[in-house]
């Protein structure tokens, strides 16, 4: 290679020959090079060694849109087909939109009241049999309802029936007409799941705007328990037993699909932790808890639980001078369940159970206050089951046996 040097000019020009050589030699192999490079491309891609396709951009007549031989514009594309994207086609269609209709009055009325969703939810087709088809979605969903509407993934609008509901659960199960429906979810396995595992959201947060949308996450926490006020008294009822996802649950979520990489149904979203300070905290009640409520409340419109009689309060929310003077509770004792009313007949009234008598223990297990009975009684008995009970009675230890009833209310 050649170079400049003000002390040696002879020397400059004695390499300035070879230089050139060098120079055309170069060209004449870059060249050659470009040439194989063109040639090879199509052919590599043709054999499936590309992972995508180069095609050159030219106009109709067959020539380069931009007239210069020299250069070749080249188009790529790519044909995106992941997990994710498998997963979302296998259940999108099965997740639809939910308009709970509260006025039968189309225009607005003197008392300025309209038409229309007075909230709207998602929800989850499960089941296709004959000419129906059954949906499942959260109870909060479709609380006031004076007609359901169903919206599928395409927008056709379908009118639902509310075959039943459960406030414990938050879930309900529409009915509607089978006759457009293609596609139905594919329940997995919930308690298969692992935290930090891939699921996604399937919903319609905000409503119709947003429709079908997608969100991405993990499972953040498997068996959470989250106290729930379910009519607002401000006395938590009931402990729910959830997921925990970072994948974003938005107002609209509720009702709609959790799925897993294999795009089966493991979870119906059901509400997000909503603070300032919060962030990715969605919550969603597990597919395997889910199950037998949906089957009931699709057969029987109601969920069969085992029954007492009982009208209830948590010795912890009564001031310690009651539960002294009124329950005549021993000092030591400040757990349990009070029994505000025993209803005639029941089986908590066939036991020899009575007002002011304070549950302390089912079945060998700890009754602490309300929630550990319901918990007790829903998940760990049936109907028919023989239930032992251990109360207090003017301060006094008893012992009884329950035969548990059906829930007929």
């Amino acid at each position: 290679m050649g170079y400049y040097d003000d002390h040696s000019q002879g020397r400059y020009q004695e390499k300035s020959g070879n230089s050139r050589g060098y120079f055309f030699a170069s060209i004449v192999g870059a060249i050659l090079g470009a040439m194989l490079v063109v040639i090879s491309i199509p052919a590599l891609s043709n054999q499936g060694f590309l992972p995508y396709n180069v095609q050159p951009n030219q106009s109709q007549n067959g020539t380069n849109n931009n007239n210069q031989d020299n250069f070749i514009q080249q188009q790529v594309s790519y044909d995106v087909n992941t997990d994710t994207t498998k997963a979302i086609d296998k259940a999108a269609d099965a997740v639809v939109g939910i308009n709970n209709i509260q006025n039968s009055n189309f225009w607005s009325d003197e008392s300025g009241d309209n038409q229309g969703p007075a909230g709207t939810g998602s929800g989850v087709i499960y089941k296709k049999a004959g000419d129906k088809a059954y949906v499942v979605t959260n109870q909060h969903v479709v609380e006031g309802a004076t007609q359901l509407e169903v919206t599928l993934n395409d927008g056709t609008k379908i009118p639902a029936k509310l075959l039943g509901g459960d406030v414990w659960t938050d879930l309900a199960v529409l009915e509607i007409d089978a006759a457009k429906i293609k596609k139905i979810a594919e329940f997995g396995n919930s308690d298969a799941l692992k935290m930090g595992e891939p699921v996604m959201a399937i919903g319609n947060p905000l409503g119709a705007t947003f429709s079908g949308s997608v969100t991405q996450g993990i499972i953040s926490g498997i068996n959470r328990t989250i106290p729930v006020d379910i009519n607002q008294d401000g006395i938590m009822d009931w402990n729910a037993e959830v997921l925990q996802t970072d994948a974003a649950i938005n107002p609209g979520n509720s009702g709609g699909a959790l799925i897993n990489i294999g795009g089966q149904l493991v979870g119906i979203n059901s509400m997000k932790i909503a603070q300032s300070a919060v962030e990715g905290i969605g919550l969603s009640i597990p597919i395997n808890s889910a199950r037998p409520i949906i089957n009931d409340l699709e057969q029987f419109g109601v969920v069969k639980r085992p029954y007492m009689g009982v009208d209830l309060k948590s010795v912890a929310e009564i001031p310690g001078y009651y539960q002294e003077e009124a329950l005549k509770l021993p000092r030591d004792i400040n757990y349990g369940v009070a029994l505000r009313q025993v209803v005639p007949n029941s089986p908590a009234a066939q036991a020899g159970l009575q007002e002011l008598d304070v549950i302390v223990e089912m079945d060998g297990e700890t009754i602490h206050d309300v929630i550990d009975l319901r918990k007790h009684l829903y998940q760990e008995t049936k109907i028919g089951d023989q239930m032992e009970v251990k109360y207090y009675r003017e301060g006094k230890l008893k012992t009884t046996t329950i035969t548990l009833a059906e829930d007929r209310s």
